[in-house]
């Protein structure tokens, strides 16, 4: 029988509240998770699920409570909430009614899944950036994510949102730029690298029979001469008009989109 929960001040509502917050999920190696797509693809994925946290009056769709219904016969901590519990963490307004602790995955360079190819972002400081290049990733069947030199934290709740439960199911690996750049060099990758002064166009591009990693710099600073020296080519996007840069998101998608054709 799920535990019942009606105040805020509940360690479980605390706990879930302080979530938001990166100290948080750095310190705990958890992350919280809200919405019924997002907590349903964790759930399809096989993520560890530590507790789940449903409100009734909330929760009103059929697929809702039929998730809550599995977890709980998987014999996960189901707590039911008040709306005034639920709503001192949720983010959103109007709250789905469901939320869920995750437990975080940390993939290492060295046991990352084969890939044909993956994105490499460098410092991205949007988390609604990451989680979109997440979902881009998976609609164009590219394969994973590489984010270097930190940035922006993946388990920020911008980024779950933005990845529309993608990042349930496409690896992403974080490390430092120099680590990054051995063992692509070891691996024998190559690597396209995108700068507003590169010559060559995305069309002269196609992918070969090595995996592939396109790799973009940040937001504001793109990729340094370092950075640059690894890549075995280096693309740019005409602009045609007034603007002279894409938001990383969007350039992310056009490349992508290009080198597969």
């Amino acid at each position: 029988m799920p535990e019942l929960i009606s105040s805020p001040s509940n360690p479980l509502i605390k706990q879930a509240r302080a979530l938001r917050q990166k100290k948080a999920r750095d310190e705990s190696g958890l992350f919280l998770v809200e919405g019924i797509l997002h907590v349903g693809e964790a759930a399809e994925a096989g993520w560890n699920i530590e507790s789940l946290l449903y409100c009734p009056e909330r929760l009103r769709s059929v697929f809702g409570r039929e998730l809550v219904e599995r977890l709980i016969v998987k014999n996960i901590r189901c707590a039911q909430v008040s709306e005034a519990a639920f709503e001192s963490f949720a983010e959103k307004e109007n709250p789905q009614g469901i939320a869920a602790i995750i437990r975080q995955k940390h993939p290492t360079l060295e046991n990352f899944p084969p890939f044909a190819l993956s994105v490499a972002l460098v410092a991205p400081q949007d988390p609604g950036n990451i989680g979109s290049i997440l979902r881009t990733i998976d609609a164009v069947g590219a394969d994973g994510l590489f984010l270097l030199e930190g940035g922006a934290d993946p388990y920020q709740p911008a980024c779950v949102r933005a990845s529309m439960g993608t990042l349930f199911w496409k690896p992403f690996s974080q490390a430092g730029f120099s680590a990054f750049a051995a063992w692509a060099k070891a691996g024998g990758f190559s690597v396209i690298g995108t700068s507003a002064h590169a010559s060559a166009r995305l069309v002269d591009v196609k992918l070969g029979e090595r995996p592939t990693i396109l790799l973009l710099g940040s937001e504001q600073k793109g990729l340094s001469p370092e950075q640059t020296a690894i890549c075995d080519n280096l693309l740019a996007l005409p602009m045609r008009g007034r603007a002279s840069s894409l938001n990383l998101a969007v350039a992310a998608g056009v490349f992508l989109y290009g080198l597969k054709g």
